[in-house]
């Protein structure tokens, strides 16, 4: 995972104002600075400013939490270079942003591999889950959670989409992973890579048809006031990854790093409250606002992204990490 000029900017940027409150200890109390590009009310900003409540109410004040959310320090790719070069403590990407570093991910952003959230959530939250946390060390990163940001579905500018064949032609947005670009590209849609944050003036200037994301991104990010068709596909149940900074992580002490995991840990399910709260009226304001929901055929959804499916399952411990996902109840 290289690092963009833009994210070397921000890290230096930030670094000026962040160093003070980074874990040094200043004053013999820690802060850990957050970042997100979702909106302070967001169930992802909410449950880290949980966790800065129950570290500072479990120590007596000693460790607090700092957020920057609504992408004060940039985007995903952004905060994933800040966190691992410490210049931020903490961030909170979707999977899809850690694809293409961390192999063992895609697992959890396939297509069609969770039969529902039950299923996904069960996955993260046993010995499968455990594992997946696991694999960031290498590059300089701590696993902390998985949060929810499932299902994703399609929603477009131009017509109602039930079926695959009506994808064809359309310019849909796609986060920067290869597993979605060849996922999109796969039900018939022409895949166009871009950050969140420049999905709704791109679908303003038609530059994309459409895009695909959970009932709570699509909402609060107002893409649904221009993209008014909205396909059920549940194509995906890729989940968030909180990720804490190596560097940042080993400065504290060993008791401090148990009661950060153990934190962050709990926050899962206080973001799942908030959550399902969040999909279900995000949904109601979208379908208040005369969106136009279509059901489709999921059964036909699949079997296009079948090759795709394939085409990373070819590799066998991938395989074997499937297979064990697909055994779990």
């Amino acid at each position: 995972m290289s690092l963009t000029r833009r994210t070397l900017a921000l890290a230096g940027i930030s670094g000026l104002g962040l160093t003070a409150c980074s874990p040094r200890a200043t004053g013999g109390r820690t802060v850990l600075n957050a970042v997100d590009v979702h909106p302070a009310d967001y169930p992802t900003v909410a449950a880290v400013k949980w966790m800065g409540e129950e570290l500072g109410r479990l120590t007596g004040g000693r460790i607090g939490i700092r957020q920057f959310p609504a992408g004060q320090l940039g985007t995903e790719d952004d905060s994933i270079g800040l966190t691992r070069f410490q210049a931020v403590d903490i961030c909170r990407v979707a999977v899809a942003a850690l694809n293409n570093a961390f192999p063992e991910t895609r697992l959890l952003a396939l297509p069609y591999v969770y039969r529902d959230v039950a299923h996904v959530r069960a996955v993260i939250d046993g010995q499968i889950g455990a594992e997946l946390l696991n694999v960031f060390e290498g590059r300089d990163l701590v696993g902390l959670a998985y949060y929810d940001a499932a299902p994703r579905s399609f929603y477009n500018v131009r017509h109602p989409v039930s079926e695959p064949g009506q994808m064809r032609g359309l310019k849909m947005r796609s986060p920067q992973s290869d597993i979605f670009l060849d996922s999109i590209r796969a039900m018939g849609a022409n895949p166009t890579p871009l950050t969140f944050g420049a999905v709704f003036s791109s679908l303003q200037t038609h530059l994309i048809d459409g895009a695909e994301n959970n009932w709570p991104s699509y909402q609060s990010s107002r893409q649904f006031e221009v993209a008014r068709y909205w396909s059920q596909t549940e194509h995906s149940f890729a989940p968030d990854a909180l990720l804490m900074s190596r560097a940042s992580f080993e400065q504290l002490t060993p008791a401090d790093r148990d009661l950060v995991r153990d934190v962050a840990r709990r926050s899962v399910q206080v973001m799942r409250i908030a959550w399902d709260k969040r999909q279900a009226e995000a949904r109601a304001t979208v379908l208040a606002a005369g969106v136009q929901v279509s059901e489709v055929d999921k059964a036909a959804f699949a079997a296009t992204v079948r090759p795709v499916l394939d085409k990373y399952l070819s590799e066998p411990r991938l395989r074997a990490l499937h297979e064990r996902i697909a055994a779990v109840a």
